[in-house]
């Protein structure tokens, strides 16, 4: 842990929109009431309602909320209202500008598309300035079980979390550093210097609307470039698509996975409760977790076991 400043009732926080455009506004409005609700001071980011094509703005327009929010000293989280696509742009060619006074990292909540910058906050620049929280942006926070809105603000106010279960695949337990996205936003990264540390790491995979064929097509491409030989464990939460206009003779999604990680011989839990189109468990990023594939477990290590 790089010396968080838990969150609080009363803490200010700034509201981001650099991926797709804002489009379901009531669901928008929910989650700033759930965060309001709980007494936390939000301030909606100049530009945060812009529109450009299907993006929130020009990149220009996105990077500038997020180097303001990263630049304000009285600013103790960032929270994205969205997800969609284009995070992966403001990444090109970005210098980064942040706060030079001796502040604790901002988090940055959000997850999807939002992916790229959680893992491009793990490079040299932003590892000490930013602490990502893979979890529910603004306008899927109210569709969220109690459960998993309790689990966001139980991490970012400092309590433990409780693992998680799913479905082990056998092959022991494995600590490392947990390293949660979406695989078709993790996969655009693979090469490129926004790429984590991958060696000893546990990856955390969802993805949304992508076919068993799609899912293989990226899953092969880490095989060959030796990224999957690297790390220490995969925790795979929900990959949700529509079965109906998929090809009657195509693998379903679980045979697929199996097919392609299987043989890795790690640690391996499926079916856990994160991603989209149900529960999204928070799950912070860049901390030490335990992946038990013996009984189905992920569990977050509280700060006092992180080092």
């Amino acid at each position: 842990m790089r010396n968080p400043q838990w969150l609080k009732s009363g803490s200010y926080l700034r509201v981001i929109t650099p991926s797709g455009a804002l489009r379901d506004r009531e669901r928008f409005q929910q989650g700033l009431e759930i965060w309001r609700s709980r007494g936390y001071k939000l301030e909606l980011t100049v530009g945060y309602d812009h529109q450009w094509g299907y993006l929130a703005g020009t990149d220009e327009n996105r990077r500038q909320q997020f180097a303001e929010a990263l630049k304000d000293d009285q600013c103790q989280g960032i929270i994205c209202s969205r997800g969609g696509y284009g995070a992966t742009r403001l990444l090109e060619g970005w210098r980064w500008e942040v706060s030079t006074s001796n502040q604790p990292p901002k988090f940055l909540v959000g997850f999807s598309d939002i992916t790229a910058l959680l893992w491009g906050s793990q490079n040299q620049v932003l590892h000490n300035k930013i602490l990502g929280v893979h979890g529910p942006v603004l306008t899927t926070l109210a569709q969220e079980p109690d459960w998993s809105i309790q689990r966001l603000f139980d991490y970012l106010e400092g309590r433990p979390l409780q693992a998680l279960q799913g479905n082990g695949w056998g092959n022991g337990k494995v600590r490392g550093q947990l390293l949660p996205g979406n695989l078709t936003v993790a996969t655009c990264l693979l090469g490129t210097s926004y790429q984590p540390q991958l060696s000893n790491a546990i990856l955390a995979f969802e993805d949304v609307n992508e076919e068993p064929y799609r899912i293989d097509r990226m899953l092969t491409y880490w095989r060959m470039s030796g990224a999957l030989q690297q790390v220490a464990g995969i925790a795979l939460g929900r990959f949700s698509y529509s079965e109906k206009d998929v090809n009657p003779n195509s693998f379903k999604m679980e045979e697929l996975l199996r097919d392609r990680l299987e043989d890795l011989e790690i640690p391996i839990v499926s079916d856990l409760p994160f991603g989209h189109e149900g529960a999204n468990a928070t799950l912070p990023v860049g901390i030490i977790a335990e992946l038990d594939s013996d009984q189905g477990i992920l569990n977050c290590l509280p700060s006092e076991k992180q080092d």
